[in-house]
């Protein structure tokens, strides 16, 4: 990784992290799903079938499969514009999410919210919000709701790098703190926010220390890894759940892609991105440890990936079926 990795806490791929059979394929197929689906999504950008910003999660799957491996029914998500993975990894039907990519009828929104701004009621997905910073405190409104109706419900609230040195951000971790509310705050820390290194806008570049003045643990965690993003959002929910107040979990991850679809990302080498895919991605090292623990082979795992490619395929195909939302929905879902 390009930035320092190191930490007093910290959770790493080892030996020590394990995981079943089951439980490893599905991470495999999840991961797999978002990089396939946002491989797509890229593809129709380019096509002209989706406007607006578009911000891909390619490179980043580790951190969003791990921690919905430790979710339970009813607890929370709630995230800024890079998002698609987190829709897809909570259970959001990929043909909704492409469709509402491409503004058509069938989308979430019924495709009026774009890229940025999908819901999920039923699966407790409360966006994709577009300004930076801007859902950390609905996250923790989020939690004060669990508290005050008093469910063992927690909020999982990201944002990224570049969004925590948002003023908001603290505010909301004051309070969350305060009043000991189950949120979890996860940190995807992918190094460049939207084109500046962490190195050059953060004066303290662990971001797992950002809610220290107010009491709130944290740690940095190898975001590459799915089974450290597990076990460390295990720790982190058990914290909150619990009745211990928030916590905060740095996710060191790294973005293939630049920050938004016009972004050329200029601002570093191809050498680097080079260099994290082909040591550190995230799927490959799930897939070296199915095959090193004897789950599948190649072939199966070819299969697999075949599969996945069949289901972004057929989420396209709905999206571009589908029609473009009628005129008289310009005055529908309108607060006055």
């Amino acid at each position: 990784m390009p930035a320092d990795a190191s930490a007093e806490a910290s959770h790493s791929l080892n030996s020590n992290l394990k995981a079943s059979k089951e439980e490893l394929l599905k991470y495999y197929r999840d991961m797999l799903l978002i990089r396939r689906f946002e491989e797509k999504a890229g593809q129709l950008y380019g096509m002209g079938h989706i406007g607006g910003f578009c911000h891909l999660y390619i490179g980043q799957e580790a951190v969003v499969v791990g921690v919905e491996a430790v979710k339970r029914k009813g607890d929370q998500v709630i995230t800024g514009y890079r998002d698609h993975g987190h829709m897809l990894a909570c259970g959001m039907d990929p043909k909704g999410v492409m469709a509402e990519l491409t503004g058509r009828e069938g989308g979430y929104s019924k495709g009026k919210g774009g890229s940025m701004h999908m819901f999920s009621k039923e699966e407790e997905f409360y966006g994709g919000h577009g300004i930076v910073g801007a859902q950390v405190p609905l996250g923790v409104g989020l939690a004060f709701a669990n508290r005050y109706r008093e469910e063992k419900k927690v909020s999982f609230t990201y944002f990224g790098d570049g969004a925590s040195n948002q003023g908001q951000i603290f505010e909301a971790m004051n309070m969350a703190q305060l009043w000991k509310l189950p949120a979890v705050f996860v940190i995807e820390n992918n190094q460049y926010a939207m084109g500046t290194s962490v190195t050059r806008s953060h004066s303290e570049t662990h971001l797992y220390r950002r809610g220290a003045s107010f009491g709130i643990p944290g740690v940095e965690v190898d975001g590459m890894d799915v089974l450290a993003v597990r076990e460390a959002a295990r720790d982190a929910v058990e914290h909150a759940r619990s009745g211990e107040g928030p916590f905060i979990l740095e996710m060191k991850t790294y973005r293939y892609r630049g920050h938004s679809m016009s972004d050329p990302a200029k601002y570093r080498s191809r050498e680097e991105v080079d260099e994290v895919r082909a040591h550190n991605d995230p799927i490959k090292r799930c897939e070296q440890r199915i095959i090193d623990a004897d789950f599948a082979d190649a072939t199966a795992l070819k299969t697999i990936d075949k599969e996945i490619k069949e289901i972004v395929l057929k989420s396209a195909d709905f999206a571009m079926k589908s029609p473009e939302p009628a005129l008289a929905e310009l005055y529908t879902d309108v607060v006055i």
